[in-house]
């Protein structure tokens, strides 16, 4: 699984993109985003609050309870707007 991190979620990562193998118990975007906060504290504060930050699941915006699989690509992103 290939996950993409944009804009602030980058800097506090540390890294703008992962290539991850979960846990096969991870099988929604909720599930993958606990698993991340296992990882370091940049990946726990870059997902304390979940109200700002986005996700796509295979360039399509998706919500937390959406299934992820293995060779999907997972963005995160914060909320953008038009202008």
């Amino acid at each position: 699984m290939k996950v993409l991190y944009f804009a602030w979620l980058r800097s506090m990562i540390g890294v703008g993109e992962e290539v991850l193998d979960p846990r096969p118990d991870v099988r929604t975007v909720q599930e993958l985003i606990d698993w991340l906060a296992g990882r370091s504290p940049g990946h726990v504060a870059a997902f304390a609050d979940l109200g700002i930050v986005c996700v796509a699941v295979n360039q399509d915006h998706v919500k937390l309870d959406h299934p992820v699989a293995d060779g999907d690509e997972v963005a995160f992103f914060p909320p953008v707007t038009g202008g």
